[in-house]
């Protein structure tokens, strides 16, 4: 009985990790100033923000994604740290074990897909995006081109999904940044 609380809570508190991380994703963004301070930002984006140009919306933009990829890495180490605490523990039985062994399997083939799926969407013209990889769902961010997002840049995103994961066109949510 104790052991299954342990594994309720260990799976509780690696859904309640994820849900922040998917928090974060969405709503958390760090100003240039921030970035700079934290060595997020190479020079030349330091320069630009420091000068004031034209280019700080596009700084901005770029410090999005790249705080989206930053805390969405983060939230997936720490829950493969948990999940090694599971596979490691001489407390934990056989069957928890295994599980944690096929959660970070199953993490590390998302962050894989992920990169490959951002990597396709930027090659078809994009200048950037974030693929978020949820158990029944797959999310992208997308930086809209300069004449605006249209239908058919929905349908190519999809596509390129499609293509290359599990997932079918109906759990595909995409979201323009703004």
């Amino acid at each position: 009985m104790v052991k299954v609380r342990k594994r309720g809570a260990v799976y509780g508190v690696i859904g309640l990790m994820l849900c922040v991380a998917a928090y974060l994703n969405w709503s958390y963004v760090k100003t240039p100033d921030d970035l700079v301070v934290a060595g997020q930002v190479d020079d030349e984006l330091s320069a630009a923000a420091d000068a004031g140009s034209t280019t700080a919306e596009a700084v901005s933009a770029d410090d999005y994604f790249a705080q989206s990829r930053l805390a969405r890495e983060q939230a997936r180490d720490e829950a493969i740290s948990i999940l090694k605490e599971t596979v490691d523990s001489a407390s934990a039985d056989d069957a928890s074990r295994e599980a944690a062994s096929a959660k970070i399997s199953v993490l590390a083939e998302n962050s894989v897909t992920e990169a490959r799926v951002e990597s396709l969407i930027k090659a078809k013209g994009y200048a950037e995006a974030v693929v978020l990889i949820g158990d029944d769902s797959l999310n992208v961010i997308v930086q809209p081109p300069t004449g605006g997002f249209a239908a058919s840049d929905a349908a190519t995103i999809k596509d390129i999904i499609v293509s290359e994961t599990a997932f079918s066109a109906d759990q595909i949510v995409i979201v323009e940044a703004g």
